[in-house]
């Protein structure tokens, strides 16, 4: 039988390891997994002994594509792959660590696959919250310090996306993550963040964060125009 709280706390200290990204790191990982068991507290049938190892290896895949400039790597495909490898160590059957792997797959914004598990869809929540309110704007500007990024920029949304975002989509991963900025991440993503989720008590939760961003972005306009 599996002893799901040991295998909890020895993944926890490998994904420790792994995690080295300034805003994917471990406290990034702590917060989504708090958020995904508030999430799971308004949910009913949730398998915690799936939820918790996936959010806990959700971005274990990160450093490869922070590494790789084009936006053709996506680490939620990688770090599922990763996941299977690891759980294997811990004696998961197969049919769990496929559940697990597939909300690790489904769990990025700008990802093709879909969540279709209770689990996967509290993850993905779980996870676009963490980039809304007072901690999303703390986390996007440690992402312009990191990557040298301009504070703003007065260039469309329109041409934007087209130079920096795989396919010129907006719905495609950036290319060059030191060409974004805060800003354009509120404009390509962070607003439409609400729309996206599947659960109630995160959409509740994403659009009260979202109203405080805002405020801060048209005040941040304001202020670098000069305005009183």
């Amino acid at each position: 039988m599996i002893n799901m709280d040991h295998n909890i706390e020895k993944i926890r200290e490998i994904v420790a390891d792994i995690l080295v990204c300034k805003t994917h790191d471990m406290d990034h990982t702590n917060r989504v997994y708090n958020i995904s068991l508030y999430l799971a507290s308004h949910e009913q049938d949730v398998d915690l002994g799936i939820l918790k190892p996936a959010v806990l290896l959700h971005d274990i895949g990160r450093i490869k594509e922070d590494s790789d400039n084009s936006g053709n790597t996506d680490h939620a495909t990688i770090g599922a792959k990763m996941a299977g490898e690891i759980l294997l160590n811990f004696n998961y059957s197969n049919e769990d660590i496929d559940k697990i792997s597939h909300c690790i797959s489904a769990h990025r914004y700008r990802g093709e696959i879909k969540a279709e598990t209770i689990e996967a869809k509290i993850l993905f929540d779980a996870d676009k919250i963490d980039v809304l309110g007072a901690i999303g704007l703390a986390r996007s500007f440690t992402s312009n310090g990191q990557y040298g990024q301009i504070m703003y920029t007065e260039q469309s949304v329109e041409e934007y996306v087209k130079e920096n975002f795989v396919e010129g989509k907006i719905t495609g991963r950036i290319k060059d993550p030191h060409k974004h900025s805060p800003q354009m991440e509120y404009e390509t993503k962070f607003k439409f963040i609400s729309n996206k989720l599947y659960t109630e008590k995160g959409k509740q939760v994403a659009k009260e964060r979202l109203e405080y961003m805002s405020d801060f972005f048209k005040r941040l306009k304001q202020e670098i125009a000069g305005e009183f």
